[in-house]
């Protein structure tokens, strides 16, 4: 039987040991954490949205972070400390604009096709990840930013979305519980929402049952590859985790393949190898809102939402826990989490509804990013060598779909045997 390791037990490092056990591979997963989806995969903001699927990559983008640049409240924050990376790739981001069209509709149906696929996951293994399949709500604030918000539309419609414009009295009907004036909004019903953490920690319950391994608490030291082989050198970061007596020695595992998916770390793999992953590690904060009484139970949302002038979205996760995420911060691999970018998490919420806000539980992530908004999956410039990393804000919606894909690349090149 054919051996793949996977680097990385995130979302897309487990829906990918998945899809390639179903297929009939030996796979073995290494990640640094303990657990799986520990980063990233934790508490992002919990919508599986192909309304989402818009590149960031234009000209609209670049003015808005211009005016940001000097708001510490807003969405977008870029340090200004000189750094090679950072700047390389915002050069990069910008020289991908004249693709904004064509891979905003690729996304878009992307995104459409991995909801079969990460449904029929949940369904086979019986996962239960606070799924609510409501649709998700785009709203506005002024009539400048509704008809801008119609040009993306046109785009997503293009990739085969379903998707129409909606009134403030149709926006109060849909999500009765916001408070505020709208001048309009977009909903997509087809979209929906769930726990990330839940979802992948359930699933790599499922992988180990069919059979797949996971080395958690390990650090990749050495990469090596032959004409017959992938070895990978490993380092436990804690004794307790050490597959081998000796805790210091080092630990070497063997497989026929090797699948990137190390989110933020798949740059410094990737370079590792010989080729270049340009990740950048774009920060996300979001807030679990804990709903402790009936009234905040009864005033919280149910139907996923994005405010688009603050670019914050919301989740229900279950009866008592509600999502709201947002903000981009260009810090590198900074996963501080900053009260000055929370609060306005916190402030939105109690404007928009009448709920209570005494506990709520902070969180902050590295979103995966190309510079293109484009996820990377493929083959590596060395055999034996596939990524399928950098989705950026889009993992949680894209990942069943790109796992699929590097699936099937992956059995052209070394079927089972």
């Amino acid at each position: 039987m054919s051996q793949i390791i996977i680097i990385g037990a995130g979302i897309t490092g487990v829906t990918t040991a998945y899809t390639l056990s179903k297929l009939g591979y030996e796979v073995t997963v290494v990640d640094r954490h303990l657990y799986p989806a520990m980063e990233t995969s934790f508490a992002n903001g919990g919508q599986l949205s192909a309304c989402n699927a818009e590149v960031w990559n234009s000209a609209g983008t670049i003015l808005k972070g211009l005016k940001w640049m000097l708001n510490r409240n807003a969405p977008l924050l870029v340090n200004p400390k000189p750094s090679w990376h950072k700047y390389s790739w915002m050069g990069e981001f910008v020289s991908n604009i004249a693709h904004y069209r064509e891979n905003t509709i690729e996304t878009t149906k992307l995104a459409i096709a991995a909801r079969q696929h990460l449904f029929a996951m949940a369904e086979q293994e019986n996962i239960q990840f606070d799924l609510e399949r409501r649709g998700i709500l785009h709203f506005y604030h002024d009539k400048a930013a509704f008809e801008a918000a119609g040009r993306t539309n046109a785009l997503l419609v293009a990739g085969g979305l379903e998707r129409f414009t909606v009134s403030p009295q149709e926006i109060r009907e849909i999500e009765p519980t916001l408070q505020g004036e709208y001048f309009g909004g977009y909903f997509t019903p087809s979209d929906s929402t769930g726990d990330i953490h839940k979802f992948t920690r359930g699933l790599a319950l499922a992988c180990e049952r069919r059979g797949v391994r996971f080395l958690q608490g390990m650090n990749v030291q050495t990469i090596d590859l032959s004409a017959s082989a992938v070895r990978i050198g490993l380092q436990a970061l804690d004794s307790a985790t050490s597959p081998s007596a000796n805790a210091s020695a080092a630990y070497e595992i063997a497989g026929d393949a090797l699948v990137v998916c190390a989110g933020v770390g798949s740059r410094h793999i990737a370079g590792m190898l010989g080729d270049r992953i340009n990740v950048y590690p774009v920060k996300g904060y979001s807030i679990t809102v804990h709903l402790d009484d009936a009234d905040s139970v009864e005033n919280a949302p149910w139907v996923s939402l994005l405010d688009e002038s603050a670019k914050i979205v919301t989740s229900r996760l279950g009866n008592d826990r509600f999502r709201v995420a947002g903000t981009a911060e260009f810090n590198g691999q900074n996963r501080d989490i900053r009260a000055d970018r929370i609060e306005p998490l916190v402030s939105w919420t109690r404007r928009n509804f009448r709920i209570n806000t005494s506990r709520v539980v902070p969180w902050a992530g590295l979103r995966p990013m190309m510079p293109d908004m484009m996820p990377r999956v493929s083959k590596g410039r060395a055999p034996r060598v596939f990524y399928n990393t950098g989705h950026g804000h889009l993992g949680w919606t894209l990942s069943a779909a790109t796992a699929a894909t590097i699936g099937t690349t992956i059995a052209e090149s070394y079927p089972v045997g």
